[in-house]
C-alpha cells in the first residue's frame, strides 16, 4: 500500500505543478498515471512543438516545460505510479481513500487530486482486423522499454512526432528499422523529418510511403506484415509492428466513481477551490469544468495552487497556514535542499 497526503491522478503539467505547491505545505505526493512517463500530452504526443503561453517563457518545447518542471519537483521527492491506470475508488470511514490501479496497486490518501487532462489517453489502433491477437505479441502501440527492440527488424507506421522520433532513436538499437507512412509528406518537426531522411540516404531507416500496413503475418506472434502501396500489396518480415497514430483521450473509470459529469468533463465548485461533489475529490487541469473554464496550461497551474490550500486545511483543520512568499520564506525541500534569498548584510555606519 503507498502512503501519501495527497495523491494526484495524472502526471501532465498541471499533475506536476501540484507536487510544488503541494511540497510548500509539507505535503507529500504521489502520482498515478498510464503512460509510461511523467508530462502527459507534451511528453507523449508533442514533446518538440513549442508552447508561447506559458509565464516568462516567450517559447518553450513541450518536452522542455515537463523537464524543467521534474527538476523543479525533485527536492519534493515525489513518488510515481506509472504505466498503470487508476481503475477503482474507496472511500473510508475516515473519509480518506484508496485507489486501486488496473495492475491492482493501492493508494491511500486523505486526498484525491485529479489531473487527468482530457483523460487516460488509449492508442489509436489502425483498421486491422485481427491486431488485437497480437498485441503483447510483437504489436506494441507505445514504446515502453527500446531495449526490447535491440538486434530486432521493426516495422514503424505512422506520420507523426513520435513515429520518427522512435525511428531516429531505434536505429541505434533495433536490426533494422522500417517507417510506413500513408503519405509522402510528414506532420512532425522539420528537424525530425530531416534526420530520418537523411538516414534513409544512409541506408538506416527503410521508408516506404505513400503505403500504409493492412495485415500481420504470424500464427503465434509477429513474424511480418502485409504493406499495400497503390496497386501491390507486398509482405515485410518484421518482430515488432508499432503502429504510433496518437492518442485518443477517454475520460475511463474515473466517470464511474460517482462523480458530477458534463460533457466528459468533471464538474466542480466553479473557482473556489476545484473540489468535486465528493469532498476530498479535487478536479484541476482540463479534466474539469466550470463556468468561464479555460483549458489552458497556466490555468490548470492556478487551479493547482488554490487546490492545495484547500487540501491543507481539510488535513489540518484545526490549523492555520500563513502563506510566504517563496521570495520571503524560499523553498525548503523533503531532501534537505533550501533555496532562499541572500539575507541582507546589516552593519552599523559609525
Amino acid at each position: 500500500m503507498i502512503k501519501t497526503d495527497i495523491l494526484i491522478i495524472g502526471a501532465g503539467p498541471t499533475g506536476l505543478f501540484t507536487v510544488f505547491e503541494a511540497g510548500l505545505l509539507k505535503l507529500k505526493c504521489h502520482l498515478i498515471d498510464a503512460l509510461p512517463q511523467p508530462g502527459g500530452q507534451c511528453a507523449e504526443i508533442y514533446p518538440k512543438k513549442p508552447i508561447y503561453d506559458i509565464p516568462a517563457f516567450p517559447e518553450i518545447l513541450a518536452g522542455d516545460l515537463v523537464d524543467n518542471l521534474m527538476k523543479q519537483i525533485e527536492p519534493f521527492q515525489p513518488g510515481f505510479t506509472l504505466g498503470e491506470r487508476a481503475q477503482t475508488i474507496e472511500k473510508l470511514e475516515d473519509n480518506t481513500f484508496i485507489v486501486t490501479t488496473n495492475k491492482g496497486t493501492k493508494h491511500h490518501a486523505p486526498i484525491v487530486a485529479i489531473a487527468g487532462g482530457l483523460g487516460s489517453f488509449e492508442p489509436r489502433k489502425p483498421p486491422i482486423t485481427n491486431i488485437s491477437v497480437y498485441e503483447d505479441k510483437g504489436v506494441e502501440y507505445i514504446i515502453r522499454d527500446p531495449e526490447i527492440y535491440r538486434n530486432k527488424n521493426v516495422v514503424i507506421a505512422g506520420g507523426g512526432d513520435s513515429a520518427l522520433d522512435w525511428s531516429i532513436f531505434l536505429t541505434d538499437i533495433a536490426k533494422s528499422v522500417t517507417l510506413v507512412h500513408r503519405r509522402n509528406e510528414f506532420r512532425g518537426a522539420l528537424d525530425s523529418v530531416e534526420k530520418v531522411q537523411e538516414l534513409k540516404n544512409e541506408g538506416k531507416i527503410e521508408l516506404i510511403t505513400p503505403a500504409e500496413v493492412i495485415d500481420i503475418v504470424g500464427d503465434t506472434k509477429v513474424t511480418g506484415v502485409s504493406i499495400k502501396r497503390g496497386a501491390d500489396v507486398f509482405n515485410k518480415e518484421c518482430d515488432h509492428f508499432i503502429p504510433l497514430f496518437g492518442l485518443a483521450p477517454k475520460l475511463g473509470p474515473i466517470a464511474d466513481w460517482g462523480l458530477e459529469i458534463e460533457k466528459n468533463a468533471i464538474k466542480v465548485d466553479n473557482t473556489l477551490d476545484y473540489q468535486t461533489n465528493i469532498p476530498g475529490i479535487y478536479a484541476i487541469g482540463d479534466v474539469n469544468t466550470y463556468p468561464g473554464k479555460l483549458k489552458l496550461i497556466l490555468c490548470g497551474f492556478h487551479e493547482a495552487t488554490l487546490m492545495c490550500q484547500s487540501a491543507y486545511q481539510r488535513i489540518f483543520p484545526d490549523k492555520r497556514y500563513v502563506m510566504k512568499y517563496t521570495t520571503v520564506g524560499g523553498v525548503e525541500g523533503f531532501d534537505g535542499s533550501k533555496k532562499e534569498a541572500p539575507k541582507a548584510v546589516v552593519k552599523k555606519i559609525e
